[in-house]
């Protein structure tokens, strides 16, 4: 695929994200980054592993379905899926970004990069999902577009 037409894929993936989770209240299990994430992944093509844990509602249960997934955090489960690793200021449209959650969590809050260095994701002081302008960044991940 050319260049300029996976960059206008992968737009049009991430607004198909945002227009179904912009607003969402947050809901473990139902409305989270994980849920969010995993949607975008598949709109882009990719096999999600992130959902192999089976079903939560609570952050604890989060953990567990992601321990019983076989993962240590929701980095390595990415990493796992063959993601590499970028900087995040080299994050483009569509790219799935890790902001730093509680400390010791391994809960990163995933969000996925919506350009300019923002980002769609959850903030415990918003309503819903919202568009957001991180300061502070865990790591990101490049998505191809796989889909032709």
């Amino acid at each position: 695929m050319k260049p300029a037409l996976e960059l206008v894929r992968r737009a049009e993936i991430t607004q198909l994200t945002l227009d179904r989770f912009k607003e969402r209240p947050f809901r473990f299990g139902a409305g989270d980054c994980v849920q969010m994430t995993a949607f975008h992944l598949r709109g882009m093509g990719h096999q999600v592993l992130l959902s192999k844990g089976g079903q939560y509602r609570t952050g604890l249960g989060a953990v567990r379905a992601l321990r019983r997934a076989g993962f240590a955090s929701l980095s390595e489960a990415l990493d796992e899926m063959g993601l590499a690793r970028i900087a995040p200021a080299a994050a483009l449209t569509g790219d799935v970004l890790a902001l730093p959650h509680e400390e010791g969590s391994p809960l990163e809050a995933l969000t996925i990069a919506l350009g300019n260095g923002r980002v769609l994701g959850w903030h415990a002081e918003l309503a819903g999902a919202a568009v957001l302008q991180p300061v502070q960044f865990v790591t990101a991940w490049r998505v191809p577009w796989l889909r032709s």
